[in-house]
C-alpha cells in the first residue's frame, strides 16, 4: 500500500498526550531558494532577490533581463515535479534530535499530493524520518487537528507569518518560532508580530524548545 501524506496518517504516528512540534519544510528544515537558484543557473538563469517571492526575481544571465510571472511559474513548475534534491538547513537535523526525546515532530509542508512521494524521498536522504503531512493554503487547521491530541507544550515552526499567525488563531496556547533558513532571505521578511522566538538558526530554536520541554544539556 503506498504512503499517504494527510493529517490522519500523521496522527496515527504521534503519541496521544505527548508533546509536538510541528515544522515546515521549505526554508525551515530544507533549503528550497537554494535549490531552486542551483536548477535555475543550470538554465542559464538565477535569483536576484529583492523580495521575499520568486517571481519578479528570476533574471536572465546573459542580458539580466527578469522573466515573466508565466515564465517563473514554469520552471517553478518543471522544479518541483522531483522535489528530492535539496540540501537541510544547517543544524536541523541536529536540533529536533535533541528534542525528539521529550516530544513527536511532524512536517507540515504546502505542496501538492503528487509532490509529497519525492518530498519523502529528500527527508529520507536527510535522516529527517519525521511524518509528513500535505497541505494547502494555511496551515492553522492543520495545525489545530495535529495538537487535537498532542500534550504541551506545542511548538509551529514556520517562515511565513501568514501561517504562524492562522496557527495561532486555531492553537491558543501554542509556541511560535519563526525562522527563516536561507541567509539571503532573513533581511526580506519582518518577524511575525506574534512570535514567541524569531530564530536566527536552529540552534536557538532548539535552544528555546529545550528549555519548554526541561530538557538539560
Amino acid at each position: 500500500m503506498s504512503e499517504t501524506f494527510d493529517v490522519a496518517s500523521a496522527l496515527r504516528r504521534l503519541t496521544a498526550g505527548r508533546p509536538l512540534v510541528i515544522v515546515d519544510a521549505d526554508e525551515v528544515l530544507l533549503m528550497f531558494v537554494e535549490g531552486f537558484d542551483r536548477f535555475l543557473s543550470q538554465r542559464g538563469f538565477y535569483l536576484d532577490l529583492s523580495s521575499y517571492r520568486l517571481h519578479g526575481n528570476v533574471k536572465d544571465l546573459a542580458n539580466s533581463g527578469t522573466l515573466l510571472d508565466v515564465e517563473v511559474t514554469a520552471l517553478l513548475e518543471e522544479f518541483r515535479a522531483d522535489l528530492d534534491s535539496l540540501h537541510a538547513v544547517d543544524g536541523a537535523r541536529e536540533a529536533l534530535l535533541s528534542v525528539h526525546a521529550a516530544a513527536d515532530i511532524v512536517v507540515l509542508s504546502n505542496i501538492r499530493p503528487d509532490q509529497a512521494t519525492p518530498r519523502r524521498r529528500n527527508l529520507d536522504a536527510l535522516d529527517l524520518p519525521y511524518p509528513l503531512v500535505c497541505n494547502s493554503g494555511p496551515k492553522g487547521e492543520a495545525v489545530g487537528a495535529l495538537c487535537s491530541r498532542a500534550g504541551r507544550p506545542v511548538f509551529f515552526i514556520d517562515d511565513i507569518p501568514a501561517h504562524l499567525a492562522s496557527a495561532a488563531k486555531i492553537v491558543k496556547d501554542i509556541n511560535l518560532i519563526h525562522m527563516v533558513g536561507d541567509e539571503r532571505l532573513k533581511p526580506l521578511l519582518p518577524a511575525y508580530v506574534g512570535t514567541h522566538v524569531r530564530a536566527t538558526d536552529w540552534h536557538q530554536a532548539a535552544e528555546y524548545m529545550r528549555r519548554l520541554l526541561h530538557l538539560s544539556g
